[in-house]
């Protein structure tokens, strides 16, 4: 079988733009050698708003797969390619329609002739094969506004030949616009969030706050899980495990009213900043949704906010629910996220979270909490660490599992 032999791998416009240039083909070129690398040495060249990848033979219908984690890029095509003779395109490109799973009834030729040196213009190139796929595919018309099948031909330092154009990502290549700090939960939004993040040239980190033996190992081990689909996109997450469950229970002492929620969320900014500013990262990232739940009204998100002063990305924040669940199922973290297993922020609710917290009331009773500074020390220093990549299942111990 005569399979595609180059892959046509296109970014958007505004990347080949200013002095980013290089960086973000950098980023890139990085990024598809390390998803390629399961697939041995394959060639990789860059042109002008192009790349392509030589060597991959049959495994096309692989690797389309992690190309379309690769942020950055607009689309890509597996390509058929051919010295610059009319009659070797011609031949290649009828092959190509012929070996189609069903015979279209329009086509047209599309030709972009980036080497002048080639001695057909774009009109004549796209007469000359059109004319020889009609000549020999019966019952095939001409359609140039809306055409079953388009004929796409690069002309290149040779000929590259496909009609297949897979979207791709988009976004900005990993890693171009710094490190921002995940708040990664159990939930469906987090990680979608991460995701988000990730698209739009963000490296990251995650951090998880658990509360053993108020949520089970599985609960954590749902996390790891989540930062593993994740670590997909990004090569590698490192997630730090934070213990709450002092933090969690000395509040519950201390206030049995209906600021919990915030006082907790407040203690969670405070240790996520802190190990923010120790891995170099410059933002937080979190999975708020404005009024999906009592901590996520406006005020709510302002009172909680507050406690920082690094910047708070919430790239979920104006979307529908449905939406969100959209995304989770398209980068496969649906079907973890909705695993039924507790995180902390369950915990000690009250029967009406507020809504419209006081900051001032807020701030007040929180200089009450002497247990909160040297609590958050103590969490910061006990928290565990581990990467996750690709391919490389981590798992938690699950000697606990029976108590729940």
């Amino acid at each position: 079988m005569n399979y595609p032999d180059t892959i046509v791998v296109r970014f958007g416009e505004m990347m080949l733009k200013g002095r980013n240039r290089r960086r973000f083909e950098t980023s890139i070129y990085q990024h598809i050698k390390r998803v390629l690398s399961p697939y041995g040495e394959v060639e990789i060249t860059f042109d002008y708003g192009r790349i392509f990848i030589d060597g991959l033979g049959s495994s096309y219908e692989q690797v389309k797969g992690h190309l379309s984690k690769v942020f950055g890029l607009t689309s890509f095509s597996p390509a058929y390619s051919t010295e610059l003779d009319v009659e070797a395109m011609q031949k290649q490109a009828l092959a190509m329609v012929q070996s189609l799973p069903e015979m279209p009834k329009t086509f047209k030729v599309s030709t972009r002739r980036a080497n002048k040196r080639f001695p057909h213009d774009t009109y004549e190139t796209n007469n000359l094969i059109g004319g020889y796929i009609l000549d020999h595919c019966p019952g095939l018309k001409v359609d140039v506004h809306n055409p079953e099948l388009e004929v796409r031909i690069e002309v290149r330092e040779k000929a590259l030949i496909f009609s297949q154009v897979e979207e791709g990502p988009g976004g900005f290549p990993l890693g171009t616009n710094g490190k921002g700090m995940l708040l990664l939960s159990g939930g469906i939004d987090s990680p979608v969030a991460g995701y988000m993040a990730l698209r739009k040239g963000l490296t990251i980190e995650a951090v998880h706050f658990h509360s053993y033996p108020y949520t089970s190992d599985r609960a954590k081990q749902k996390v790891i899980d989540l930062a593993q689909i994740l670590s997909e996109y990004a090569g590698e997450v490192k997630l730090h495990l934070v213990p709450f469950t002092d933090i969690q229970t000395s509040l519950n002492s201390a206030h049995k009213g209906n600021f919990m929620v915030t006082f907790m969320r407040r203690a969670m900014y405070r240790i996520a900043q802190r190990l923010a500013e120790k891995n170099g990262a410059l933002a937080l990232v979190t999975g708020e949704s404005l009024g999906q739940v009592a901590s996520q009204t406006l005020p709510s998100m302002h009172a909680i906010g507050h406690v920082v002063d690094i910047p708070i990305l919430q790239p979920l924040v104006m979307m529908d629910k449905k939406d969100i669940v959209k995304i989770a199922e398209k980068i496969g973290t649906y079907e973890t996220s909705i695993l039924p297993y507790d995180d902390c922020c369950t915990l000690f609710l009250p029967k009406s979270p507020t809504t419209n917290p006081n900051l001032r009331v807020l701030e007040g009773i929180e200089n009450t909490f002497e247990f909160m500074n040297p609590m958050i020390e103590e969490a910061i220093e006990k928290t565990e660490t581990i990467v996750l990549r690709p391919g490389e299942k981590q798992a938690v111990e699950l000697e606990h599992a029976h108590l729940f």
